[in-house]
């Protein structure tokens, strides 16, 4: 497992990954300008990222200030690519999220969907 900011990694990280989990935090309803550069780019290895596992997280600064659609762009840039995103089908369906700075709850929310994304990507690969 490698955690890397985005300014960090690029596209050909991607390709060389089992699994992607993407986070963003949640500027104006949407990904941050870095990421959204990022998936942008993302486009010069379409059809090399079909059938990777996906999942996506963010952090808000309210309740209702857009972490359901920053969570539904990143998905949507994921199908794009022919990835398979890891749902959750209690709470939090899109991805895990935080409001502000994460709480201990947060914290396993994420380490949450990071243990499905790594079972599914290792029951998928036998």
């Amino acid at each position: 497992m490698e955690v890397k900011r985005v300014n960090e990694t690029n596209i050909h990280d991607l390709v060389k990954a089992d699994a992607i989990i993407f986070g963003s935090p949640t500027y104006f309803g949407e990904m941050s300008g870095r990421m959204k550069a990022f998936i942008d780019e993302s486009e010069k290895v379409h059809g090399k990222l079909k059938g990777k596992i996906g999942a996506a997280f963010t952090s808000s600064g309210g309740t209702a200030s857009g972490a359901e659609t920053t969570l539904l762009s990143i998905v949507h840039a994921m199908l794009i690519h022919g990835m398979i995103v890891q749902g959750r089908f209690d709470d939090k369906h899109y991805g895990a999220t935080a409001v502000e700075a994460p709480d201990n709850e947060d914290v396993q929310s994420c380490k949450d969907l990071g243990r499905r994304v790594t079972e599914l990507a290792t029951r998928l690969s036998t």
